[in-house]
This record gives C-alpha cells, structure tokens and sequence, in this order.
C-alpha cells in the first residue's frame, strides 16, 4: 500500500506542494528575520536604551516599558473574563444550546474584526465617552476587547478537549461543581489555555491601530493608568513616520523581534512544564 501511495502521481503532487509550501514559508521567514537583524544590530546603541527619551537618543526604554503595562493591564482585565466565559460556555450552558451558539459565533465575528475598527470604538467609547482621554487604561480596556474573544475560544477549546470521564469520576467521590472545575478541568487543560494566552501576548506587543487612538503617542515612561503613552510597536510607527529615524527604527525592531521571541520560548518552557506536572 505504501509503495502504491508513493508512486501515485496525484499523491507526488500534493506532497510536492506541501514541500514547497513549507520552503517558501521558512524562506520568507528567514528573509524577513535577517533583513531586520542586519539592517538593526549595527545601530543598537546605549543612547537606545536611556530611561528618558530626547529627539537625540530616540530611546525605546520607556515604550519597552509601556508595552510591559500595556500586557500586564490588558490581560488583568480580559483574563478572567475570557476565562469565565468559557467555563460558562463549556461546564454550565447546555450544550448546543442557542445562546452558545451566539456566543460563539460573536467571538468568532469580533477577531475578525480589523484593530482600526477597535481603535475608533476605543476612541469615541472610552476615550471621549467615559472621559479617560489618551491614556494606558483606555488602550488596555481597547486591547482587552480586542484580545477577548481569542481567550475565549482558546480556553473552550481547551476545556472541551478534557475528557468527561474526569468529571464523572470527581463527581462519583462526591465532588462539587466548582470544586471539579478548579481542581480537575482547568488543571488538565492549564496548557492548552496558556498556548491562548500567549497568543494574546503577542497580539498585544505587536498593535499599534488601536493605540494610536486610545492610547497616545506621548514618548515617556506612564506615570500612572491615566498617563498617556506609547508602546514599542507604537513607537516603531511614530519614529519610522518622521523620515530621519529609520536607523532607529530597525534597531527598535530588533528589540521587538527578540522580545517575542523569548515570549515564546517562555511559553513553551511553561506549556510543558504545566503539560508534564498535569501528566504527573
């Protein structure tokens, strides 16, 4: 069978495309990887990283720290909505109920959605609406939207995975509901939920849309969540537009590119040790 598979011409033609597929994919990757390393590295300088920022050193210090915030704050909030709502969806709701089906397909809708879309909701809702102005709060309550409805789907993919015969055992020694849920179900699933909110993370690093209008362009570290400020990927956008910075530019990407990088390694690092302690 696995001779007649191979010399089948149709079957040589999709693994050629597959093949083919994959070189062009990592071809691509390494071209983009390399062309901001080559054009960045030389241009990283000690001027870059200074706590203050001048239209001298053009320091990415402070919109590396405000990103920091700016991931911090948002996932504060998204998290244990995102989270709940699909414990709901998933452990409460009726399945295949009209109302998860709505639910469901409103999640899917919105992270469809384009960021400028997000950014202008932002704008007039929180920021001219509830009067928070350009600040950290109203980017992180924009980007906390934003990011929602992948934690949401994320986490109830990861919750449905878990086998049912983990709750019907807790239960039969006499377990609660919520006490399955916390001590068995989100356990089991603790990797899977992380992959999403990893996913989140990097969604968050990387938008600069929706933080133009919500957030500000003011180019110093936040005093507080009313502060307004910029974020690296903000400040890549703002540098980049004047024309005279482009040096600095590939520099800051530089700095980005390596900050999510290691966002994934940790990721990973934490996805397994969860997976094998879960396993454990």
């Amino acid at each position: 069978m696995k001779k007649i598979r191979q010399k089948d011409p149709v079957s040589l033609l999709l693994a050629a495309l597959v093949y083919a597929a994959i070189m062009l994919v990592g071809t691509a990757i390494c071209l983009i990887i390399g062309y901001i390393l080559v054009k960045g590295i030389p241009h990283l300088t000690p001027n870059l990283f200074s706590l203050t920022y001048t239209s001298e050193n053009v320091s990415l210090l402070p919109a590396l720290i405000n990103t920091l915030f700016m991931v911090l704050l948002s996932l504060i909030l998204a998290l244990p909505l995102g989270v709940g709502a699909a414990i709901y969806l998933v452990e409460y709701a009726r399945r295949g109920a009209f109302f998860v089906s709505v639910i469901r397909t409103a999640a899917e809708t919105l992270s469809g959605i384009p960021s400028i879309i997000y950014g202008l909701f932002g704008s007039l809702f929180f920021v001219k609406y509830m009067q928070l102005g350009l600040s950290l709060l109203a980017g992180a309550l924009t980007l906390s939207i934003m990011v929602l409805p992948l934690i949401i789907r994320t986490t109830e993919e990861a919750l449905l995975s878990v086998p049912d015969s983990y709750r019907e055992g807790c239960f039969a020694l006499g377990a609660g509901k919520l006490r399955t849920i916390f001590r068995i179900v989100l356990p089991s699933a603790s990797s899977s939920i992380f992959s999403g909110v990893i996913l989140a993370i990097g969604r968050i690093v990387g938008e600069s849309a929706a933080l133009i209008f919500t957030a500000g362009t003011v180019a110093e570290v936040a005093k507080s969540v009313f502060s307004s400020s910029r974020t690296l990927a903000v400040h890549m956008y703002a540098i980049s537009g004047e024309g005279i910075y482009l040096n600095q530019t590939y520099a800051t990407a530089v700095v980005l590119l390596v900050v999510v990088i290691i966002i994934n390694l940790l990721s990973a690092f934490i996805s397994r040790k969860l997976g094998g302690d879960n396993h454990e």
